[in-house]
C-alpha cells in the first residue's frame, strides 16, 4: 500500500480541526445542541422530531463545503482500495455501532470529550481500539 504523506500539513490539519471545534462549539452556544452527525442525520430521518432546518443546513453544509473545496482548490482523490462490498458492510457495521454507543465520532470525539465527558471518553478509547483492531486484522491476518 502507498501512502502519500508528501499532502499532509500541520498547518492545514490544525485550520481544519479549528474550523471543525468552531462549529461544534458555535451549534452548541446558538442552539444547545450537539454536533454528532448520527444524531443529526437520524433526527432528519425521524418522522418524531420537529424544527428539522437546522439538521439539514448542517448536513447540506457538510456536502457543499467539500464540493466547493474540488471546484475552486485542488481536486480531492481519494484512493479506496477496497471491494464496494467491503464499503457497504463497513457503512452498515458503523450504523450499528453508532446506535449501540449511544452516538458516533463527532458527537463523542469532538464534542463529548470536549466536554470531558467520561461516557464519550469511554467510548473514543473504545471506537480507537476497534479501528486499531480490525486495520491489524484487515492488513494481516486477513491480508487484504
Amino acid at each position: 500500500m502507498n501512502i502519500d504523506w508528501v499532502h499532509f500539513t500541520p498547518l492545514s490539519a490544525a485550520i481544519g480541526g479549528l474550523m471543525i471545534g468552531a462549529a461544534a462549539a458555535i451549534l452548541l452556544l446558538f442552539n444547545g445542541r450537539i454536533a454528532g452527525i448520527s444524531g443529526i442525520l437520524g433526527g432528519v430521518l425521524s418522522t418524531k422530531q420537529q424544527g428539522n432546518g437546522w439538521r439539514w443546513a448542517f448536513l447540506l453544509g457538510m456536502l457543499i463545503a467539500p464540493t466547493l473545496f474540488y471546484f475552486f482548490d485542488k481536486p480531492l482523490s481519494p484512493v479506496i482500495e477496497t471491494s464496494p462490498w467491503m464499503l457497504i458492510i463497513a457503512g452498515v457495521l458503523v450504523g450499528a455501532g453508532t446506535r449501540l454507543g449511544s452516538g458516533c465520532t463527532s458527537g463523542h470525539g469532538i464534542c463529548g470529550l470536549a466536554r470531558l465527558s467520561r461516557r464519550s471518553i469511554v467510548a473514543v478509547l473504545v471506537f480507537m481500539a476497534t479501528a486499531f483492531i480490525t486495520v491489524y486484522i484487515q492488513r494481516h491476518v486477513i491480508g487484504g
